[in-house]
């Protein structure tokens, strides 16, 4: 099961023997191990439980930026998770991405407090949910024979009759009846009254501090837990975190003096993770909530403990040369102290009885930094000061930290300051929340005209434009300037999402309100442009995009790259999603910049181009959107520039990302084929033409490709597997396009057409022509009828169907060729500046439908020359289809020189290595099967082969330059 990528789940209730399950595992499987797992108290750190198996600070706020950080330490290893139940949301949501790169072995105890979705999720995403047994009555007997050899047979039949089957309980009922008390009654938890009993052998300062570590759920220094830590470590009960931790993942977690400080910021930077909702705006979030805030977890009680248990004897923290406390910290250099058993920390807490939890507690928010120390004031029950400390550590903190700092103190059931609700909203629709920040502006009470358009921008980020609109309609056109426009902007987005011919009238009504129009509302109203294609609508849309804020800058990037696109202006497409991808990048945005980047390859892959051709954007004042900073060939940022960050929705949270020697692991490869990324300042400026140098398909293909490794939200991964998928199409390895977009598991528009064309180019009119018509417009509508038609006239059968609206002058042209029979040349002249491709595409039909032989035949060879020049092999095969049809055969021998290989022979061979059958071989090369077999043979003879698949090596071998294209393909040797 963890021979390859996959989650393995283990679960089972206390003491059943997971933790030791999961060591004998992880010793047992090859290669590097990882081990981290959830803390009790710590519930809420974002990625702590990721953070303590790499030993590493890491990205919270933007899932997929998680995913990635770990997937890049990780690699070839093991990742351990135990204690999953106490695992953060952030954790949580990115185990499903994990699970598709990574081996993950994790642990869960039952019961648990986890939420049905997310444990649904999980067990979808599991290779393997195993539930942990128990041991059966001679393993039980043999344990309890080794745990206490001296009872007899009887005594020892006994205690394993009332352990049932549980390691740990057996374990303690076996000390005890060898200690020679009695035996408890039959009625109640053993495991705890195990613990319990062995627990009052403790003096109280040791109880009251292991009770502590219970609560804390988190490694704490000596000096913290008082003179009763040194009776701890003599029974065994804790042990230094670096000892304990180090055993299993075979380091010293440096991490943990950071951790040790407790609260939001010092155990992980990055602030809390986003809700499902919260994805709404772009923010990609996995399918854990966002809110996941379940109450510390009560141990079972086997009795109770008095009032008086000792939580004064909780030492104060050390202080600082300075004299000023350092609470909950640990002294340079000393070590911090580790339950063994995390279970038997909370059962001891959950033997004090309420009063005793209350005030140790309370003496706990004494001892631990703001953060943490509200959480235990909540605990405690005093609400009002869990409230005023959560507000001290969010005046000193940013970005997430901030926003789950101030969402928990406005959940406390205490008045609220509208401020407060006001300040919170704000700081979770920075950092990507926009459904935490809807949520928490709900209050009983009007909060004010500010309140109502933030909470109606919040919603309109996170997919309710019909509750944004509601929210704001209160808002009266007395407001404030910048409180009218903010709802101006949200009532003019929201208009265009239910009715656009309504928005456009509203649009003129706001343009007449805001002469001088904010980043804001100038973004909406260029959003009204853009959908009614209104003359500068593209140049309105890259003013937005480089709007001073990010959201709005992103969010109008995106959309003139998807309009631009749709129009099949290709070339300022990806122009502009390169310049968006750099600021993105320099924002620490990784989520955005997957997606202008997975943009961009797709817009260069659909294009094409010719070798060494330049490829240059039609209107440089719109490309170039966001940056005129400079990026490497065919457009990513420079290799030194990091992709890490905050959420793909905001954008603007000030989380901090991985540490700066771990950048470069989360550097996308911009390197192409034929060189390194052109190096250049992000301050020298850039003509579009140098921009976007055509670096060929290999190029293109092989980042894209580099993309779909990695985790990816679905937008970019639908672009970026579009994009390999129609490279490898396109030059005959079918297989390996079949196994990317059967890989890609996500549905998109681009993928749903490449997946059509793949059919027609495989040979299989039927399936191409029965694909579902894509939920796409423009360009890719097209394409969709364009493809639909080829395979409607190779089944022999007369389509006329209608030709949709809203296409480029090149695919209307095209299908009205097809509609009347004539005017593909013309067609194909149209397609020049958008497709090479299709414009081959174009003047293959002109061959196969003109009735005027030289016309077609001219049309056939002039495709036949387009496609073998741009490596189009499948198009290439076509063509000389045609042309065979009009008697024209071409020979595409190379010269002879003894026994070297024809061009044709190595055509062959290399598809033959490439996996595929002599069927598909010859509908690629547009010949018959039995010539196919023809050039095998001769390929056999002249190498010396006894097999097709030797020559095929030997021809690797022999002709290395021949087939050095396969070098790119690394990952599908098989070409499957």
């Amino acid at each position: 099961m963890l021979q390859r990528p996959g989650l393995v789940v283990l679960t089972g209730p206390p003491g059943c023997g997971r933790s030791t399950a999961l060591r004998e595992i992880a010793a047992s499987v090859p290669g590097p191990v990882h081990a981290g797992g959830g803390l009790a108290m710590l519930q809420t750190v974002p990625a702590l439980a990721l953070s303590r198996a790499v030993r590493a600070r890491l990205p919270a706020d933007d899932v997929h930026l998680l995913a990635e950080a770990v997937r890049s330490r990780v690699r070839g290893g093991l990742l351990v998770l135990d204690d999953l139940h106490y695992a953060d949301p952030a954790t949580l949501a990115a185990l499903p991405l994990l699970a598709a790169r990574c081996r993950v072995l994790t642990a869960v105890r039952t019961p648990h407090r986890l939420p049905a979705a997310v444990v649904e999720t999980l067990q979808a995403a599991a290779t393997a949910w195993i539930e942990m047994p128990p041991l059966d009555r001679a393993a039980a007997l043999d344990l309890a024979r080794r745990t206490a050899g001296s009872l007899d047979e009887a005594t020892l039949s006994a205690v394993v009759d009332r352990a049932g089957g549980n390691p740990l309980a057996i374990t303690a009922l076996t000390r005890q009846a060898a200690a020679g008390r009695a035996a408890s009654s039959a009625g109640i938890d053993q495991v705890a009254y195990a613990i319990a009993t062995a627990l009052a052998d403790l003096p109280r300062p040791a109880r009251t501090a292991l009770a502590a570590l219970g609560l804390l759920g988190r490694p704490a220094p000596a000096a913290l837990l008082g003179p009763g830590a040194a009776d701890l470590l003599a029974a065994g009960l804790v042990a230094p975190a670096s000892l304990l931790l180090a055993s299993v993942a075979g380091a010293e977690p440096a991490s943990w003096q950071g951790a040790a400080s407790g609260g939001f910021a010092d155990a992980s930077s990055a602030g809390s993770h986003p809700s499902p909702q919260d994805a709404g705006s772009g923010g990609f979030t996995g399918p854990s909530g966002a809110d996941f805030n379940p109450p510390a977890q009560e141990a079972a009680s086997g009795g109770s403990v008095s009032p008086t248990a000792g939580a004064g004897q909780l030492h104060e923290s050390t202080r600082s040369a300075s004299g000023v406390a350092s609470p909950g910290r640990a002294r340079a250099g000393e070590d911090l102290l580790l339950p063994v058993s995390s279970y038997v920390a909370e059962t001891a807490a959950g033997l004090l009885d309420a009063a005793a939890r209350v005030e140790l507690h309370t003496r706990l928010a004494e001892l631990t930094p703001p953060a943490e120390a509200a959480r235990h004031l909540a605990a405690a029950g005093d609400l009002v000061g869990a409230h005023r400390r959560a507000l001290v550590a969010a005046d000193h903190a940013s970005g997430g930290d901030r926003a789950a700092l101030l969402l928990f103190a406005c959940e406390l059931d205490v008045p609220i300051d509208p401020r407060v609700r006001i300040a919170a909203a704000d700081a979770a629709l920075t950092a990507g929340r926009p459904a935490s920040a809807a949520r928490v502006l709900q209050a009983g009470e009007p909060l004010g005209p500010e309140a109502d358009v933030l909470r109606g921008e919040a919603l309109l980020q996170a997919g309710d434009p019909v509750g944004a609109r509601a929210a704001v309609r209160a808002v009266p056109d007395a407001a404030t300037g910048p409180v009218l426009a903010a709802r101006d902007r949200v009532l003019l987005l929201a208009e265009l999402a239910a009715d656009p011919s309504a928005a456009q009238d509203l649009a003129d009504k706001v343009s007449a309100r805001h002469p001088q129009p904010s980043p804001g509302v100038a973004a909406a109203l260029a959003a009204v442009q853009a959908h009614f294609r209104a003359p500068g609508w593209d140049v309105a849309l890259a003013a937005a995009s480089r709007s001073g804020d990010p959201l709005i800058a992103r969010w109008s990037a995106w959309l003139l790259v998807e309009q631009l696109a749709a129009d099949g202006r290709l070339t300022d497409s990806a122009d502009a999603a390169l310049a968006a991808a750099r600021d993105s990048a320099a924002d620490l945005a990784y989520g955005w910049q997957t997606r202008f980047t997975a943009a961009a390859d797709w817009a260069l892959a659909l294009h094409g181009s010719l070798p060494g051709e330049i490829v240059a954007a039609s209107n440089p004042s719109v490309s170039g959107a966001g940056s005129s900073g400079g990026v490497g060939a065919a457009g990513a940022p420079d290799d030194a520039t990091p992709m890490r960050g905050s959420s793909g929705a905001a954008g603007a949270g000030s989380a901090e990302g991985p540490t700066a020697s771990r950048r470069a692991d989360l550097v996308l490869d911009r390197s192409s084929s034929n060189g390194p990324a052109v190096g250049r300042s992000a301050s020298e400026p850039r003509s579009a033409v140098d921009l976007l140098r055509w670096d060929g398909a290999d190029g293109v293909l092989k980042r894209a490709s580099n993309l779909t490794d990695r985790a990816l939200p679905d937008e970019a991964r639908g672009y970026a597997t579009a994009a390999a998928a129609l490279i490898e199409a396109d030059t005959g390895l079918l297989g390996a396009a079949r196994a990317h977009l059967d890989a890609a598991g996500t549905a998109h528009p681009a993928t749903a057409w490449v997946a059509q064309e793949t059919a027609w180019l495989d040979g299989q009119p039927e399936r191409a022509s029965q694909s579902p018509a894509p939920e796409a417009n423009g360009l890719l509508a097209g394409l969709h009828a364009i493809t639909a038609q080829w395979a409607a006239h190779d089944l022999g059968e007369v389509a006329a169907a209608p030709v949709p609206g809203g296409l480029p002058a090149a695919a209307r042209r095209t299908l009205t060729a097809w509609a009347t029979g004539t005017g593909f040349t013309a067609a194909a002249e149209s397609w020049r500046p958008v497709a090479l491709r299709e414009r081959i595409r174009c003047l293959i039909a002109a061959g196969v439908t003109d009735t005027d032989a030289a016309r077609a035949v001219a049309a056939l060879l002039t495709a036949e020359q387009l496609a073998d020049a741009a490596g189009l092999t499948v198009l290439a095969g076509r063509a000389r289809r045609g042309l065979r049809r009009h008697h024209v055969h071409r020979d595409t021998r190379s010269p002879r020189s003894g026994d070297q290989l024809t061009r044709r022979e190595t055509d062959v061979l290399r598809l033959v290595a490439a996996g595929e059958p002599t069927r598909r071989i010859a509908g690629q090369l547009g010949i018959s099967a039995e010539t196919v077999d023809t050039h095998i043979r001769a390929g056999m003879r002249k190498l010396g082969a006894r097999t097709r698949t030797e020559a095929a090596a030997l021809a690797f071998a022999t002709h290395p330059s021949e087939t050095d294209t396969n070098d790119i393909y690394d990952t599908h040797k098989d070409g499957r």
